[in-house]
């Protein structure tokens, strides 16, 4: 089964507010793309799926591209959204998507599924390409103490090391945070969460 597939199932098979990731107020994300200090700027929600964290965002005068592998997830948040001049939706794979240049990089979903080199390379390069001198990248991942395995898929974790080594030189670690992720069903997942900066 493709990846594509994977998703479109997960996402067909339940309410947003059911999936394990779901957050009604998404922090620390909005906390640290907003400390990244480029209000009013462009920022590409990777992975975005139903997210409520461009809701926010677009409150706070920010233009979002949100890029999802699942059309069903796309188009469930941009039916909660209403029409909006302000939100740019691509359906399609972050590691093969060209996109404009973007202030900031936010991702809470996607770099810990990618557990092969090229996958990891081909990411690396994509968020190079898009977030020039002077941006940001936030990006949340499962910690060393959380979960291996998330919606039937292994993944890798990450330390704030972890992370500072795979974006070292370009981008430097601006600061780091863990976080326990509660899950609808009650559960605890650790989450790492760091703010980078592309000098």
């Amino acid at each position: 089964m493709s990846a594509t597939d994977h998703w479109e199932r997960v996402h067909a098979s339940r309410e947003p507010s059911l999936l394990s990731w779901y957050q009604s107020e998404p922090e620390p994300s909005l906390g640290l793309v907003r400390a990244a200090g480029l209000p009013g700027g462009r920022v590409v929600e990777v992975g975005g799926g139903t997210s409520h964290l461009v809701d926010h965002l677009v409150a706070d005068g920010y233009r979002v591209t949100v890029v999802d592998l699942s059309a069903t997830a796309i188009d469930t948040t941009r039916r909660r959204l209403g029409d909006t001049g302000w939100v740019t939706w691509v359906v399609g794979d972050i590691l093969s998507t060209s996109l404009d240049r973007h202030d900031v990089w936010h991702d809470r979903a996607v770099l810990h599924f990618l557990v092969d080199d090229s996958a990891r390379h081909a990411y690396r390069e994509r968020l190079l390409a898009t977030i020039p001198a002077g941006g940001a990248a936030v990006i949340g991942t499962f910690a060393p103490d959380g979960p291996t395995t998330c919606s039937g898929l292994p993944v890798l974790r990450y330390s704030s090391t972890d992370l500072a080594a795979f974006l070292a030189p370009e981008f430097h670690l601006v600061e780091s945070t863990t976080v326990d992720h509660e899950t609808p069903d009650g559960r605890l997942q650790p989450f790492m969460f760091g703010r980078l900066r592309r000098p």
